[in-house]
């Protein structure tokens, strides 16, 4: 072979050549990150670009930050974000090219613009909260009632936060000496897992909904960045759903996230988780005791206005006693005459009335045996037209077994003894 031939490191050493020619510059590039980690103070990044229709990669590509530029730029980034970079984010990067004979090819970052994350990090949370508003969740939280005694709290937190610590401290040695119980279900509170393990945990809650009053979610202990977790749509989903009022506390100080927007009530940090349900069970005992002092002062009053009305009625009670025996006597004298004179005109009709039927009564008895005689004849008459004899006279006959008529020679049995009845005599005779 003629050509000339390339040792491996020759060739890559002439690429670095030509990319160090060609390309002097350093350039602002837009990506999403598809992986972020750290190690021995560098930051490692895989750079990714995906078509916008279907979510198709189009373009990938390494990434580094040495340390000397990373402990500058990551604090400023976390404090201007609130978060940590993570894989899923889009950034603005300051990039040059850099080729490596033995590492190959890679973008070195010398800087990375916060403030468009930042407009990115709100697009996403306009979007998911349009998205909560679509579905008309947005504000169910906010249209539930915070129970009056509020003292079973289920708790979702790391279970080695020192924010959890506190939280259970303040309610146990609250200056009111109010009982509460809680119940701790651990969460993973920072990192890529938060969103899945709270939603575990509220399944947890869940399926003992009957046990709890409220719901608190806290986090404490922890750096203000990397809070991604609590702005996403499925968690926010499931708090909005949620049957029991929820509480946030997760101590984020810049401004409020999608999961503090969408719960029943935000606080800053879990101590102040605390305080509010401390407060709210006072105010629930003061407002207790003010009814109870308005009903005593409710009965005090009415007492005394009883009091006095009797005390009037006493005084006149003498005063109306008389009056009514007066009116009662004067009733009765009036009843007692008029009963009288009733009686009497009664007794008079009574007698007008005695000598009137004794003056009709001998006319009625003679009607009444005159009429009473016809029907006797009546009877006699008809009595004579049934008479058997009669029926014997003009040829006909009876016959009797044992004294009774016989109607059915069926009832007859051979050998029976019967007698036959007519005008002038009677004949026995055997059934044969």
């Amino acid at each position: 072979m003629s050509e000339k031939r390339l040792t491996l490191y020759e060739l890559n050493s002439l690429v670095r050549e030509v990319i160090e020619c060609e390309m002097p510059n350093e350039y602002w590039v837009e990506a999403e990150l598809s992986e972020c980690r750290e190690s021995k103070g560098h930051c490692y990044m895989e750079l990714i670009e995906k078509d916008e229709k279907n979510a198709t990669p189009i373009a990938k590509a390494s990434a580094r930050c040495w340390a000397s530029k990373w402990m500058l730029i990551r604090p400023y980034f976390e404090r201007t974000t609130g978060q940590q970079l993570h894989a899923g984010m889009k950034v603005l990067l300051k990039v040059y090219a850099q080729f490596h004979e033995a590492y190959g090819f890679s973008w070195i970052v010398t800087d990375i613009d916060p403030t468009y994350t930042l407009g990115d990090m709100a697009r996403k949370r306009q979007e998911i909260i349009r998205q909560l508003k679509a579905e008309g969740v947005f504000d169910l939280q906010k249209e539930l009632q915070l129970p009056l005694f509020c003292q079973r709290i289920a708790v979702i937190s790391s279970e080695t936060a020192a924010g959890y610590g506190d939280f259970c401290n303040q309610l146990s040695n609250n200056p009111y000496g109010f009982k509460f119980e809680t119940q701790l279900f651990p969460a993973i509170m920072q990192g890529e897992e938060v969103e899945q393990s709270i939603i575990a945990a509220l399944e947890q809650i869940y399926s003992l909904t009957s046990s709890f009053d409220v719901v608190v979610i806290i986090r404490g202990g922890g750096g203000a960045a990397d809070l991604s977790g609590f702005d996403t749509l499925a968690l926010a989903e499931n708090v909005a759903n949620f049957p029991l009022p929820i509480i946030t506390g997760i101590g984020h100080e810049r401004d409020e996230s999608i999961l503090d927007l969408i719960s029943h009530t935000r606080v800053k940090t879990p101590t102040a988780a605390a305080a509010f349900l401390i407060d709210h069970l006072k105010t629930v005992m003061d407002s207790l005791n003010d009814a109870q002092e308005q009903i005593v002062r409710f009965a005090q009053q009415k007492l005394a206005c009883y009091k006095s009305q009797f005390a009037t009625i006493a005084e006149l009670l003498p005063r109306l006693f008389s009056n009514v025996k007066v009116r009662q006597e004067a009733r009765l004298d009036d009843l007692n005459s008029r009963l009288t004179h009733h009686a009497q005109q009664k007794i008079l009709n009574s007698q007008l009335s005695i000598i009137n039927l004794e003056n009709r009564l001998p006319i009625l008895l003679d009607r009444r045996l005159l009429t009473e005689k016809h029907r006797l004849q009546l009877i006699e008459e008809k009595a004579k037209s049934l008479d058997p004899a009669l029926l014997l006279s003009r040829g006909y006959s009876m016959t009797m077994k044992d004294g009774k008529i016989v109607r059915d020679p069926q009832t007859l049995q051979h050998g029976d003894e019967i007698e036959t009845r007519l005008e002038k005599g009677t004949i026995k005779s055997i059934v044969k």
